[in-house]
């Protein structure tokens, strides 16, 4: 509870927005794709966006999955930083 979970929830959030930003990005940029009818302009605008947005993808595993390690390695366990627990005297109620 606290700050901790404030934390938690704010990264949770950024996750899902860069996640959903990610996809709809990908569906613009492949409908523009299709819809390009041989220019070479929006062919190639298109392309980089779709790699972008791949890139941005394999960006937000790779952050989370070196967060799980590094989190393992200091903690014991792979969600420790990503849902941590704050334990001590008293009570957060």
């Amino acid at each position: 509870k606290g700050i901790s979970a404030f934390i938690s929830n704010i990264i949770t959030v950024v996750f899902v927005a860069a996640g959903l930003f990610a996809f709809f990005n990908l569906m613009i940029a492949g409908f523009s794709y299709i819809t390009a009818a041989g220019d070479a302009k929006k062919i190639e605008s298109a392309t980089y966006s779709i790699n972008m947005s791949l890139i941005g993808l394999v960006v937000m595993v790779a952050s989370a999955a070196v967060t799980g390690v590094v989190s393992y390695l200091l903690f014991g366990s792979a969600t420790a930083i990503l849902s941590p627990s704050i334990s001590g005297p008293g009570s957060f109620n």
